[in-house]
């Protein structure tokens, strides 16, 4: 089976979130594909089945657990299936339903995905104390906690305590605040230590809240948002009701084959 690394959000090698991708010829066990996911060690690594007469199918597995939604790893699967040939709308059959694909001339790949809105909520035993911030603001969404802090600055600094983050009840935690430069309109940093991802550089699932968030917030359906990773990267999105378009460019970095069989 064609096995690669592509680094997504990103049109520079070695930047962006790198994600596995692994084309599957066959099923195999869900507990071979978190045996190779926790191998690659990339914060997620997909899994596409080709189906007969309908969408592939497509799942997302960290080291530790499988998760319902990944947007670099979706960028990162339609980026290898565009350059092996295929062309036009892709259509991916998930756990988040089905999600969509396209590809412009300048080779930026949008994803149409579902919005979801943060609500406020208290912040939970751990999760400030973790984080070491005075928050603006707190919401949940369906899988993570969104804090917003005073700025930009603020976001770039944080080093938090990931074993104490761990042990709060969430997929992950997103930390956002205005930009404080021309060319971003906001920033964020994504940790989700809970399932084996202490620092995620760039997370496209995370846009799904940040989009609704920070439009509601400038008065603009379409923004750029930059998380402030080490190795950083940039989510082009697009708010269409309860549907978000998220873009970005993807890279290559190896490709090869799995030697060892699946069961």
């Amino acid at each position: 089976m064609r096995l690669f690394t592509v680094d997504s959000f990103s049109d520079r090698p070695f930047h962006g979130n790198p994600a596995g991708v692994c084309l599957l010829d066959a099923p195999v066990p869900d507990e071979w594909m978190q045996a190779v996911a926790a191998e690659m060690r990339h914060s997620e690594t997909a899994f596409v089945l080709d189906q007969d007469g309908g969408p592939r199918s497509l799942r997302w597995f960290t080291p530790a657990v499988e998760v319902e939604l990944c947007g670099h790893a979706t960028l990162a699967t339609a980026h290898v299936l565009y350059s092996l040939g295929a062309s036009g709308r892709l259509e991916f059959s998930t756990l988040s339903g089905v999600l969509t694909t396209d590809r412009g001339g300048d080779g930026l790949i949008t994803m149409d995905f579902p919005a979801s809105r943060a609500e406020q909520a208290a912040a939970p035993e751990g999760l400030l104390e973790s984080l070491g911030v005075k928050p603006v603001w707190v919401g949940r969404s369906r899988f993570d906690f969104l804090v917003e802090v005073e700025d930009a600055d603020t976001v770039r600094s944080l080093a938090p305590d990931l074993d104490r983050l761990s042990t709060v009840e969430t997929r992950g935690v997103m930390v956002t605040a205005p930009s404080d430069h021309a060319g971003a309109d906001f920033v964020s940093r994504f940790f989700g230590p809970g399932v084996g991802v202490p620092e995620d550089p760039v997370t496209g699932s995370a846009h799904c809240v940040l989009s609704p968030y920070w439009s509601e917030r400038l008065g603009r359906d379409t923004l750029v948002g930059e998380q402030l990773s080490e190795r950083g990267g940039t989510v082009r999105t697009t708010l269409r009701g309860d549907r978000v378009e998220l873009a970005g460019h993807a890279v290559t970095i190896w490709s090869g084959h799995l030697t060892t069989p699946s069961p």
